[in-house]
């Protein structure tokens, strides 16, 4: 892979991932409050969001990725560290994303089972441990953008 289609391609995730960052706090302070209220009833239908979330950042930024992860590896020192570290913690905020997240958001936003059903806990828990993915996907974003500046993007 060209040094070239590298830094384009670090550029790309850095960006990406910048944008999921700002997403994630911005829907962690503005809008999970909101559907904290009464759920499941407060979250709304269950495709709030999607559009969003899948076509801007967690397709591309899957994708992406996946691509970093080759570029990081063919990487030179020490941009190559830097670069890794973001990409392998990428990929574990993107597995706990589409293995738990998603599923779990989709299922509370079908749930019709009332106030009472057992929503509230489990949506407890979901926005307890989506605080851990945001600071997650902060520290690799601050990774990549280390990444980049030490390999001259």
């Amino acid at each position: 892979m060209g040094e070239t289609i590298g830094i384009v391609l670090l550029w790309l995730f850095v960006i990406n991932l910048g944008i999921a960052v700002g997403a994630g706090f911005y829907e962690a302070r503005v809008v999970v409050p909101v559907w904290a209220q009464s759920p499941p009833q407060s979250l709304g239908s269950p495709e709030s969001g999607l559009r969003f979330w899948a076509f801007v950042t967690t397709g591309p930024l899957t994708l992406l990725t996946l691509a970093n992860l080759v570029a990081a590896w063919l990487a030179p020192e020490p941009a190559r560290t830097w670069w890794l570290v973001a990409v392998v913690i990428t990929i574990t905020e993107r597995m706990a994303t589409l293995g738990y997240f998603v599923p779990t958001m989709i299922r509370l936003g079908r749930d019709r089972s009332g106030p009472g059903g057992g929503a509230a806990a489990t949506f407890a828990r979901w926005r307890t441990r989506n605080v851990v993915r945001n600071l997650a996907s902060l520290v690799a974003w601050i990774a990549a953008l280390r990444a980049l500046t030490l390999a001259g993007g």
